[in-house]
């Protein structure tokens, strides 16, 4: 029997990266919140712990992240690539919004002294915490017709990050989400052999 596409997997086919974003998106500002609002509240996190804090960021502020990822990046580039960063930059900041991922590490910690037996597994679920919500927000997000791409500056920008935003010690920044208007479509897709990836047992 063949495998038929469903609502959810035609989701996923539809969520990927898009680089030419602009600040056309059919959802106004306080729709898109509350649609990432809900989606981080049910996302899935080791013993319900909810490490996920999510900072949305719109005009001045979105663009603002953009600035102080140049300035971080253009001492650390050599000259001569320098242009390509800041046009790669210049495209992110072309767009609607970026949403900041960050992980409560008290909320870590205090798991860890709780459950000494799992204490080395939380840092690495709290990891897959912030992977569940980021995709899960990309993928509603795509939903919508907004389009996104994942971008980890992280810890570069970390520093000012926390200084333009009051971004408390205890949150550690896991990803950047740029998102906006579809200005075009991403590229065809490729996938590895399937009998490179899976392996079935009947």
């Amino acid at each position: 029997m063949e495998f038929q596409m469903t609502n959810f997997t035609d989701a996923l086919t539809k969520r990927r990266s898009i680089y030419a974003l602009g600040k056309n998106t059919e959802l106004n500002e306080d729709q898109i919140v509350a649609l990432v609002k809900e989606v981080v509240r049910q996302s899935p996190t080791a013993f319900n712990s909810q490490t996920q804090r999510v900072v949305v960021l719109f005009g001045d502020n979105h663009e603002k992240v953009w600035d102080i990822t140049e300035a971080a990046l253009k001492p650390l580039t050599p000259p001569e690539a320098f242009p390509n960063t800041q046009a790669k930059l210049a495209g992110f900041k072309a767009a609607k919004g970026t949403i900041l991922f960050f992980e409560d590490q008290d909320v870590v910690k205090a798991l860890q002294e709780q459950f000494e037996l799992y204490a080395e597994n939380f840092p690495v679920w709290s990891e897959q915490s912030t992977g569940i919500s980021s995709v899960n927000v990309w993928t509603a997000l795509a939903q919508e017709n907004i389009g996104a791409n994942l971008q980890h500056y992280n810890p570069v920008i970390d520093e000012e990050v926390a200084k333009a935003w009051d971004i408390p010690a205890n949150w550690k920044l896991r990803g950047q989400l740029v998102f906006g208007s579809i200005e075009a479509d991403a590229g065809e897709k490729e996938f590895m052999e399937d009998d490179e990836r899976f392996r079935i047992f009947k």
